[in-house]
């Protein structure tokens, strides 16, 4: 009984091996060293494994002797050294001497204890455990104690840590030693394998773990910057258009409000989440930005535009969505990219068409543009202009409200008017705000 135990425990445990050599190989996440020190780690334990199969498999002869001699000679002087493989594989330093060392020094204890059976020996019945077979017990210990340390030192290096991964390998490797010291249970290899793959497994949580952290630093680092883009072109605009400081930062509050209450009313479901709302609020300040290079003459003339003039005001829609692309190009994923060109290049277009820079009409402008031209349109009325007075909002309101369906959204109008009282709110509130609140 116990006999087929240990055969398919070490047909289990090769099989585990195996599987591991073949993930470690396969894995891109480990350069060519690391991959030589885990497949190093595996192969040790499947030879010992093996070896400690061979000595306890029941089928023996006297005529064995030597050549068991010699096999668990290696065996105990190699057994040690997975805990050194191991932690070459964690990354630690100099873990080639420590296992040559190793290597040596057991090799030698082995040569030199062989012949005279202190630590064990081969008789006509089988294998026994010498004098000093506390020696061979010491090294399981060492291996055991390096192996923990090692953990512990490769988890300082990371941000994250897991002790009970620690704690569960120690457990682990205790339950193999322990009924082979106490109990002549030769599972030590057994507990020694699935450790090294808990030991695996917690390295892999350890790097994966900070990655997943760098990655959402990057993520921080990159949105700071896209906010500190954004917030100089918008400024650039304003320094370019004295009258558009306030404007920006309102139609940034309308459109965010807008967008919550289509969301809410479940408009235009699967296109606004939370990360829409987000990205839609951030990036409505650059609405304008081609307006950096329309000229100033046009740009600041206090009167209405004559025609030729207004079809270069027209300009700044299609010249905008290339500026914001361009410039976020390279710290921003392609949906930001896409959002930023869409409200800087389609906020003029009409629902009904006729609008510019490409005269698309409907659902077909881009729904982010949709909602910025309400903004745009709303407080372009309600606020005073070098070429005209500001109009009462509740005329603005009713402006809106006759251009639903050809210049506007129909189904946004809808909203925007429903809660007439919150977008006038925020035309009191930020009337003299320099700076847009955060979202």
């Amino acid at each position: 009984m116990q006999l087929n135990f240990y055969i398919a425990a070490t047909i289990l445990l090769l099989v585990l091996m195996i599987a591991m050599i073949i993930h470690v190989l396969n894995y891109s996440g480990f350069d060519k060293k690391q991959k030589r020190w885990f497949v190093g780690t595996f192969a040790l334990i499947s030879f010992c494994a093996l070896a400690e199969l061979a000595v306890h498999c029941g089928y023996y002869d006297p005529s064995f002797k030597i050549p068991l001699t010699i096999l668990t000679v290696l065996q105990f002087a190699s057994a040690p050294c997975f805990a050194m493989l191991f932690a070459g594989a964690l990354g630690l330093k100099h873990q080639r001497e420590a296992v040559l060392t190793t290597l040596g020094v057991c090799l030698l204890i082995g040569i030199i204890c062989a012949p005279f059976g202190w630590v064990f020996y081969f008789d006509d019945t089988g294998y026994h455990r010498g004098v000093a077979f506390l020696a061979y017990e010491v090294t399981y210990f060492g291996s055991l104690l390096y192996i923990v340390v090692a953990l512990i030192l490769v988890g300082r290096n990371f941000r994250h840590r897991d002790i009970a991964t620690i704690v569960m390998v120690l457990t682990v490797i205790a339950a193999g030693i322990l009924p082979m010291t106490l109990a002549s249970l030769h599972i030590a290899y057994i507990a020694v394998g699935m450790a090294a793959c808990l030991c695996y497994v917690f390295y892999n949580d350890l790097v994966q773990e900070d990655t997943r952290e760098a990655l959402l630093q990057n993520q921080r680092r990159m949105s700071s910057m896209q906010s500190q883009i954004i917030s100089r072109l918008a400024n650039l605009i304003e320094s370019r258009d004295t009258e558009t400081g306030g404007h920006v930062i309102r139609t940034s509050a309308y459109c965010k409000l807008l967008a919550e209450q289509a969301r809410k009313e479940g408009l235009y479901e699967g296109q606004i989440d939370d990360a829409y709302i987000e990205r839609l609020y951030t990036l409505a300040p650059i609405h304008d930005v081609g307006k950096i290079l329309v000229s100033d003459k046009i740009l600041r003339k206090p009167g209405r535009l004559t025609p030729e003039e207004f079809e270069e005001m027209k300009k700044h829609a299609s010249l905008g969505g290339d500026i914001a692309r361009n410039i976020l190009q390279g710290i921003a994923d392609e949906t930001y990219l896409s959002t930023a060109y869409d409200i800087a290049t389609y906020h003029h277009e009409r629902y009904g068409g006729g609008g510019y820079p490409k005269g698309i009409s409907g659902e077909g402008i881009p729904l982010s543009a949709r909602i910025m031209a309400i903004a745009d349109v709303f407080d372009a009325l309600v606020s005073k202009r070098c070429y005209k007075e500001p109009m009462s909002v509740d005329e603005a309101f009713k402006t809106i409200a006759e251009e639903a369906g050809t210049h506007f959204d129909p189904k946004l109008v809808g909203l925007f008017l429903k809660n007439k009282e919150l977008y006038a709110e925020i035309n009191r509130s930020l009337a003299d705000k320099e700076e847009p609140p955060h979202a």
